[in-house]
């Protein structure tokens, strides 16, 4: 069995116990490059194989976890943060289909979660976004112009921008293009749950100065939105008057 795991956003306490067991268990590792906290790979027991997949392709990556397979080995392949997002694991998964080879994925923390804590800002204000919308700017990796963060810009919501700090200059065009006010305030998480994390605040107008005198350029989240400096309501959930299947309303 191969399990793709999510190793959460860097703090090692921050994968899931399952995520843990595995990794603890497995014969051969093959470990996102340096985006993975090394002190995870502390955990594995002795004698396991430990490759790190920055220098290597898919083919070598398929062809290594073949290799452990034959020798009916148990695999992990270890990422950052949650798999699900810009982890590139769909194609890992269907070369794996293609050779039949079994795999189950464990998901982890995501960056821009860990990020939210990291800012004790919660990204869906009542009556002022509840929706919170993961995304990129175009870059190596096109993205589709429908997608753009100008054209997502247009809703207002909270917007967590992975992948994109080194290009923050368009970034803060895009959203404004889009209709972001430039007052609108914005946040950099820079490692967000590593000890040397790195969080700087500001709003589009002044964001990008910011940034390059903090000297970020890399692993950095960037959440865009009104619910980080802004009043809001307060929610239903904990409302005396709300009534709902487990609380009648106070009178």
């Amino acid at each position: 069995m191969v399990h793709i795991i999510g190793a959460g956003p860097g703090d090692p306490e921050l994968i899931t116990i399952k995520g843990r067991r595995l990794l603890q268990n497995a014969d051969v590792v093959i470990y996102a490059g340096s985006l993975v906290n090394p002190v995870l790979l502390e955990m594995t027991k002795k004698g396991c194989e430990i490759h790190n997949s920055a220098s290597m392709t898919l083919d070598e990556v398929i062809a290594c976890i073949e290799k452990a397979e034959a020798k009916h080995l148990d695999v992990v392949r270890l990422h950052t943060g949650d798999p699900a997002i810009y982890g590139a694991i769909q194609e890992q998964m269907d070369e794996l289909k293609k050779r039949h080879i079994d795999f189950e994925v464990i998901p982890g923390v995501s960056s821009f979660l860990a990020s939210a804590a990291a800012l004790q800002q919660e990204y869906t204000l009542p009556e002022i976004s509840q929706t919170v919308i993961v995304t990129r700017n175009a870059g190596r990796t096109p993205v589709p112009e429908r997608e753009s963060l100008k054209a997502l810009a247009t809703h207002q919501a909270t917007m967590c921008i992975f992948l994109s700090i080194q290009m923050i200059e368009d970034v803060v065009k895009e959203l404004i293009d889009g209709g972001y006010p430039s007052d609108t305030p914005i946040a950099i998480v820079q490692k967000a749950s590593w000890p040397e994390q790195k969080i700087v605040r500001g709003t589009l107008t002044d964001i990008a100065g910011k940034v390059r005198e903090a000297g970020i350029s890399r692993t950095a989240m960037i959440v865009v939105g009104h619910c980080l400096d802004t009043e809001y309501a307060l929610s239903k959930l904990y409302d005396p008057s709300f009534t709902h299947m487990y609380r009648k309303a106070h009178e």
